[in-house]
């Protein structure tokens, strides 16, 4: 294996979601400077599930016009419009243009929407091109999509967005009985430490981090070394040579896997024939279940399982879940089980944990063991297990799909979407609309 492979394995996979991840964890920092205030998650979430076109787009491509797409070309566009999009917004995020009589953010949003158009179409055309190099640098691949939360949250806490710091505030109020007489009221208020350095530059940051991808990319192309990791000379830009008449060849056979028979009769017609059809519709099902529940369902109610606690258990489970995810990458590259009840038991064992947690968030401000010490530890090893536990999941699944071949790779892209889209739609309603969830004050804590 060669060390620089696994190096540019990572930095591209660390492009595939680092600006969108970015813009969220520096959202304390930008609401209180826009009109919309608040309000800005609900418009990104729903800018983000509008750029599932992008996608959408891909997926209907290989399925109807197989070969017809340039997949390294289009990943060239999307790295370098994702590198330009959030290199515009370090100048333009808080430019504002009135719109039907009062001043909307416009350029903010549409940047954004460029953004979450390069991340989304990241999971299709990313994932595809790594059939380019052998299995073992997948999960290197998975790690930089890891890191790309992990990175923008590191730096959000050198930052210092977000940072709370509790103040004593006293209060007079006049009561009237039969005499006139002045009682002061004293209790803790929360207030936001400022910023160590700007959005400005946390924009310019993300624009270096897509840069560096598009750096890996062009040696994952073209250096001599890398060029020695390819599975298959003959296969170029996603796809197999074109036989004669203008007909595709079948697809790629799978590299030969340890924990597969040599000769294994097929059991459908879907990548190499090792997964029936009902395994290969478990595994999407796991797979949308997984994505579902972290990326949209229990990120959403973040605060909500974890502020009650204080303040240190947020930012504490925030980072370590951050962690979770790239560790968890890095047990899969040593210690890939692939077994399917395995799976299984991993993913009931992990949404179970889920659970606890958005029943947490159901009863904030007041969740279980609020005023216990022990419980803000027990919610940050609730977030700790419950991401570790899930990405080893969609690791497995992706090499799993890895050795079924190309187009195998491309429906895991479209089926992470779809996963991230159904679980933005259950939550947005219920925390959006119709405030189904109530905040915990970080310094009053007032439970019986």
């Amino acid at each position: 294996m060669s060390l620089l492979t696994h190096l540019l394995a990572c930095l591209f996979g660390m492009g595939s979601w680092v600006s969108i991840n970015g813009l969220w964890v520096e959202l304390p920092l930008i609401v209180p400077q826009i009109p919309e205030g608040w309000y800005l998650p609900s418009y990104l979430s729903i800018l983000i599930q509008m750029a599932n076109v992008g996608p959408l787009f891909i997926t209907l491509m290989h399925r109807f016009r197989p070969g017809a797409l340039n997949e390294t070309a289009a990943i060239y566009v999307i790295i370098s419009l994702g590198t330009v999009a959030t290199f515009l917004l370090g100048f333009f995020w808080k430019e504002t243009v009135v719109v039907a009589g009062a001043p909307r953010s416009v350029a903010l949003l549409v940047l954004t929407f460029f953004l979450a158009l390069v991340d989304c179409t990241s999971s299709v055309t990313f994932l595809p091109f790594m059939m380019h190099l052998k299995p073992q640098y997948l999960t290197t691949y998975f790690i930089g999509e890891g890191v790309s939360g992990l990175l923008p949250a590191l730096v959000a806490l050198i930052q210092g967005v977000g940072v709370v710091h509790c103040k004593n505030s006293t209060h007079h109020l006049n009561q009237t009985f039969h005499t006139f007489s002045n009682v002061v009221e004293t209790e803790l208020q929360a207030q936001y430490q400022p910023a160590n350095f700007s959005a400005e530059v946390f924009f310019f940051f993300l624009s270096a981090m897509m840069f560096v991808c598009l750096l890996a990319f062009l040696l994952l192309n073209y250096h001599p070394s890398v060029a020695r990791e390819h599975p298959n000379k003959r296969y170029t830009n996603g796809i197999k040579e074109a036989c004669q008449k203008g007909r595709m060849c079948n697809e790629q056979r799978s590299m030969i896997d340890p924990y597969r028979p040599a000769r294994q009769r097929r059991k459908s017609s879907f990548g190499t024939g090792a997964y029936s059809w009902w395994q290969v519709f478990y595994i999407f099902v796991i797979l949308s279940w997984v994505n579902a529940l972290t990326n949209t369902v229990l990120p959403s109610v973040q605060s909500y399982s974890c502020m009650p606690y204080g303040n240190n258990a947020y930012h504490l489970s925030a980072t370590l879940a951050a962690v979770s995810n790239p560790v968890a990458c890095f047990i899969a590259m040593f210690v890939p089980i692939r077994s399917l009840v395995f799976m299984g038991a991993l993913t009931v064992t992990g949404s179970a944990v889920g659970a606890f947690i958005m029943s947490m968030a159901v009863l904030s401000p007041c969740p279980l063991l609020v005023n216990d010490t022990s419980g803000g530890a027990v919610i940050v090893l609730a977030w700790v297990f419950f991401i570790l536990s899930l990405s080893y999941v969609k690791v497995i699944i992706g090499l799993i799909l890895r050795d079924e071949g190309h187009s195998a790779l491309v429906w895991c892209g479209a089926v992470v979407q779809l996963g991230s889209l159904l679980g933005a739609i259950t939550m947005f309603p219920l925390v959006s609309v119709y405030d189904f969830f109530t905040s915990g004050d970080p310094c009053n804590t007032k439970c019986p």
